[in-house]
């Protein structure tokens, strides 16, 4: 029989959430299976609601997936073809693919070496770089609240207002982080949401939302998310895309959101024991200033590649889970390197080969940060 201390410890453990959830979501889902509303039903109004008064935007438009809400954001400006779109080359694909999708090309911007957030300067030459190219139109800046924390946003919006370029932010990661006391959610024009089931707050499957504080916009994004619907359901007025919120996730989301500021109260504690206790090993996350991340994800810098496999199988020896966020930055996939410009990212590269996730998540026992702590230490 294995024993306690050698029980594996993954990246996320939603049935032991479920338990502290279980009665409330039950009574939501139950609540959906009476009145049969599976597609935009009362719930998905109600966690729009709850979602734009919990950062203070104006408004909330549920959609199927964070990918769906960069798309339908984007749609909304008329980004495609000869469109240049400024994003992080360290992130995830969904931010990069969408504009594919709708023709435009994405520019990939390196990253800061601490915080790993898009860097000001680096996309100030990115733009300047494609303005005297003259084959695209710089027209969009996507910054990412990457891991749970804030991007540059101060930086950003002013980048944005010189250049007369659209700002939106991919807080995919960071629901909940906030930046000089003022939660995330409204440092662009439309700020994109995934709940993912990984995410400090998760769905039990795709969902996603956009916040703004633009009415019209808000108003095209319903009309967006639905086909292009106008004022009833045969009125079509634009081309749009299936992207509407399930009402299931609706209500699992409802249940997840009484419960979200004791995970992110969690999730801090945890990131606080793992700064003092692995910085012997590898080096942790700097923070950025007068910010709360959300911590979605906890990763920390080795000194190489090498390095990074060794303690990998260190971890995985004593049953403790890691993971690689990135393996290999945007402009050199494969998918990408046909729309790259051929600019070296120096310091994406870098932390592709040294970058590593540790476990992190509000279902964390007090022993079980001490075991991660301890198999990154190599302590017994």
């Amino acid at each position: 029989m294995t024993s306690s201390a050698e029980q594996p410890i993954g990246f996320l453990d939603l049935p032991r959430q479920q338990k502290v959830i279980a009665d409330n979501l039950r009574v939501r889902l139950d609540r959906v299976m009476e009145h049969c509303r599976f597609v935009m039903g009362p719930e998905v109004q109600e966690l729009e609601e709850r979602l734009a008064a919990y950062v203070g935007a104006a408004a909330c438009v549920g959609v199927s997936s964070g990918t769906d809400a960069i798309q339908v954001v984007l749609m909304a400006e008329g980004i495609g073809p000869g469109d240049a779109v400024f994003l992080p080359a360290f992130t995830y694909t969904a931010t990069a693919e969408v504009p594919l999708v709708l023709g435009a090309t994405p520019v990939f911007v390196d990253v800061d070496p601490h915080t790993f957030q898009i860097d000001p300067a680096s996309l100030r030459q990115r733009i300047a770089h494609v303005r005297a190219q003259g084959r695209l139109r710089p027209r969009a800046i996507i910054g990412v609240d990457l891991f749970g924390q804030p991007a540059p946003w101060p930086e950003l919006r002013a980048i944005a207002t010189a250049e007369e370029m659209f700002l939106m932010a991919d807080c995919a990661q960071s629901f909940g982080a906030s930046l000089s006391g003022r939660r995330l959610g409204r440092e662009a024009t439309a700020t994109t949401l995934s709940f993912f089931p990984s995410k400090p707050l998760g769905a039990y499957g795709d969902a996603g939302a956009i916040l703004t504080d633009d009415p019209e916009r808000a108003e095209l994004y319903r009309s967006l998310r639905s086909h292009g619907e106008g004022k009833t359901r045969y009125e079509v007025l634009r081309t749009g895309m299936n992207a509407r919120l399930d009402t299931i996730q609706a209500a699992v989301l409802l249940a997840k959101m009484d419960v979200l500021d004791l995970d992110l109260a969690r999730r801090r504690d945890i990131a606080r024991v793992y700064d003092a206790g692995v910085a012997e090993r590898v080096i942790p996350p700097a923070r950025v200033p007068d910010s709360e991340s959300a911590w979605a994800i906890y990763s920390v810098l080795t000194r190489g590649p090498e390095d990074r496999a060794a303690l990998q199988q260190q971890m995985q020896a004593r049953n403790v889970a890691s993971a690689i966020y990135y393996p290999r930055p945007l402009h050199l996939q494969p998918a990408y390197q046909p729309h790259h410009d051929g600019v070296s990212l120096l310091v994406s590269e870098d932390l592709s080969n040294r970058i590593l996730a540790l476990p992190l998540h509000p279902q964390l026992a007090r022993w079980d940060v001490a075991r991660v702590v301890a198999a990154v230490c190599g302590h017994d």
